[in-house]
């Protein structure tokens, strides 16, 4: 699990109507996922690059935006990394078809199964710090 442990925000401000993802807008790599996300995902999450939202934020020390994707959501519970990742994932609509939304299924085991939670940040932190490369890589 990321080492926010489900962290909640306490604050005067208010808090995002929808949950919020902030990742790097500088970042062609993560410019690149959030437009496959919001595709993905739609309009059930709003993405904001850090630099226009940190302000918002106090809380969030700066070097955590730097290093990972932050997920803010409107009850004030705040993820980063692989964890946010898949909290966003789970906002995804469900299919009328599908009783259950494929894309919560990531963030079940991430919660349930011993040893995802940790083997995804590993892999989480391992993409985020090649993202230089991996952008060149992955092309939308």
């Amino acid at each position: 699990m990321s080492d926010l442990g489900g962290a909640r925000l306490s604050r005067r401000d208010p808090l995002p109507a929808r949950p919020m993802l902030i990742y790097d807008g500088e970042c062609r790599f993560c410019r690149q996922w959030i437009r496959r996300w919001r595709r993905l995902i739609g309009d059930r999450v709003e993405y904001a690059p850090y630099r226009a939202v940190a302000h918002r934020f106090p809380e969030i020390p700066i070097e955590r935006f730097q290093r990972a994707v932050q997920l803010v959501e409107p009850g004030g519970r705040w993820s980063q990394g692989a964890e946010a990742v898949f909290r966003s994932l789970a906002a995804r609509p469900e299919s009328a078809r599908v009783k259950w939304s494929w894309c919560a299924w990531p963030l079940w085991l991430y919660q349930h199964v011993p040893g995802f939670a940790p083997a995804s940040e590993w892999g989480y932190r391992l993409v985020a710090d090649h993202r230089g490369l991996l952008s060149r890589l992955t092309r939308s």
